[in-house]
């Protein structure tokens, strides 16, 4: 099942083509990775998809709980909709405690009234349990060790129960070990929440062993989709990352 369909999505900042004519169709329950060199439109797109940014041609098609397109998304519905997110610069309220970090995750089910205060509580402590965390509950977010601060902001876009999580460089700044920890982390997370995953990352290692459909991004257009293998045999991709000499 389709739930997240995108049609010749477009994005220009003047002059720039940051994004151009972008298609893309991500089934259900799929970890998907989106790779290409910095300033490829990655993070563009990303801002795309959660109404960040207003497109400047194409569509944005969710199909989740209900229907949603592109006029409709807004930074601050996105949450309502089922879509949850991470960015490429961590952004915690780093004066803030760690579990109150991640009830913050739970404000727009409290708000809808899905879910009671205490229960609220009761699944924050589940959370940080399950992310390693939970001894360090009363900590300032800004106190953790960076791996931990990465770990604590997918807990809070996981506390508002998503159905698609875009995770944005996840791995950056991580030590092998953590690297490790992470992959293993995110397959947990998509068998345990059920949801689909798309994740920009750099870390090619973690993608090809992660992702189970990858798309390749170059001066802001697609120039490649396919499995990890495919895309490890593509000459263009292959052409983006090393240039033209290596073909």
């Amino acid at each position: 099942m389709s739930v997240l369909k995108v049609t010749n999505l477009t994005k220009n900042f003047g002059g720039i083509k940051a994004v151009t004519d972008v298609n893309l169709n991500i089934e259900m329950g799929e970890i998907i990775g989106l790779i290409g060199p910095n300033g490829a439109g990655k993070t563009t797109l990303f801002n795309l998809l959660t109404g960040i940014y207003v497109p400047t041609s194409g569509q944005i098609e969710y199909n989740l709980n209900t229907k949603v397109k592109t006029k409709d998304l807004k930074p601050h519905k996105m949450v309502h909709y089922g879509v949850s997110r991470t960015f490429q610069n961590i952004r915690l309220f780093k004066d803030m405690s760690v579990l109150d970090n991640v009830l913050l995750g739970f404000h727009s089910l409290l708000f809808k009234r899905s879910i009671s205060r205490k229960d609220s509580f009761d699944e924050a402590y589940e959370l940080l349990k399950k992310f390693n965390l939970l001894n360090k509950k009363d900590e300032l977010a800004k106190n953790l060790p960076y791996g931990d601060q990465r770990r604590l902001e997918i807990a809070r876009a996981l506390a508002s129960k998503p159905m698609i999580l875009l995770l944005d460089e996840p791995a950056a700044g991580m030590n092998p070990k953590e690297t490790k920890e992470l992959k293993d982390l995110i397959f947990w997370i998509r068998n345990e929440y059920h949801l689909t995953i798309i994740l920009i990352e750099h870390d090619m290692s973690l993608v090809m062993n992660i992702c189970e459909r990858i798309f390749v991004f170059d001066y802001g257009n697609l120039v490649a989709s396919g499995t990890p293998k495919e895309i490890q045999n593509n000459k263009r991709v292959i052409t983006a990352y090393l240039g033209e000499e290596a073909v």
